[in-house]
Parts: structure tokens; sequence; C-alpha cells
């Protein structure tokens, strides 16, 4: 199930907090809970990926990037990520969520998030996403001047880079 009540606290906090540069790190604190969990006692990997959604959306939030999608009525997906998990979180472990914004190419915006307990890093995510108008990509250069962002996107890190070489030759649609 999705985390309604969780996404609904996130949306009043972090519509009281100071904005946020684009290219800041946004930093939660937040506890696994017993809905969480697995067989194996230890956060789901769906709800990883459900979680690092409401990291992206507070981002969202801090950086200006919610209003001018209510005011453009443009949408957000998800075209591709890609996650390492290396270690585990349980039940009321506390543990903050980073999520940054990396850059873009011609089609694409590319942000990273990560799990923290401590100085152990459970998780890490890349993930190449878009803005949708009307069914369709929206032009990164046109969302970025709507951001206030002048000039090219910053060059990506090269293993994101590499990653999105990658996985731009993959058969599409699957051949099976």
């Amino acid at each position: 199930m999705y985390p309604y009540l969780r996404f609904g606290a996130l949306v009043l906090r972090e519509r009281r907090l100071p904005p946020m540069g684009i290219y800041d790190t946004h930093a939660m604190q937040m506890t696994c809970l017993p809905v969480d969990i697995d067989g194996f006692l230890e956060m789901n990997n769906g709800r990883i990926l459900t979680l690092f959604d409401l990291g992206r959306f507070a981002l969202s939030i801090r950086i200006g990037l919610f209003e001018v999608l209510k005011a453009q009525k443009w949408g957000l997906v998800v075209a591709g990520s890609t996650v390492r998990y290396r270690s585990r979180i349980t039940t009321f472990q506390t543990f903050e969520m980073r999520t940054r914004f990396l850059g873009w190419d011609q089609r694409f915006f590319y942000l990273e998030q990560a799990m923290w307990r401590g100085d152990i890093c459970c998780n890490h995510a890349l993930l190449r996403t878009g803005v949708t108008a009307k069914g369709r990509l929206a032009p990164v250069g046109d969302v970025a001047k709507a951001l206030g962002v002048e000039g090219d996107s910053p060059p990506l890190p090269a293993w994101a880079q590499r990653w999105a070489e990658a996985d731009g030759t993959r058969p599409w649609p699957p051949e099976f």
C-alpha cells in the first residue's frame, strides 16, 4: 500500500521549509515501520523504491519544481533506474534518505538517492526521470528554464553517463 500518511506529512513539512538550490542535497530522517518490512524482517526492496519516490517529491517541493509542474500542468515519470542494495534496514531503525539532482542530457533528468544508517550506505539508486506534457516528454531545456536554470547541465558523473549509454543499447520492447 502507498504510504499516504507519510506523503501528506511530507507535503505539509516540506512546504514550510526554506527553498533549496536545484543541486543541493535534500536529506530527511525516516524510520522503518512494520508496514515496510517483508518476510525476512527487513525493509522490502519495493518499499525502498516507494520511499525514494517520497524523497524525489520532497526535493521537487523544495527546489520549486512542484509549483512549476502545477502551473504548466506537467507530470513526472521515472524512465529508468538502477539500485544497489548493500545493508539491511530493519523494523524501527532510523535512517537518512538523501536525494540529489545530478543534471540532464538531451531527453532526461538524472537523480541519485541513498538511504544511510550513520556512516553505512544501505542502498543507492540512480534514476532517469522525465517531465511529461500532454502525454509526451517535455523538452529538458524548457523545464530547466521554467526552474530558472540557465545554460547547460553540469557534466553527469562518469558512472551515471556510462549507465545511461549502456541502458540505451537495451532492446525495446523486450525480445521475449
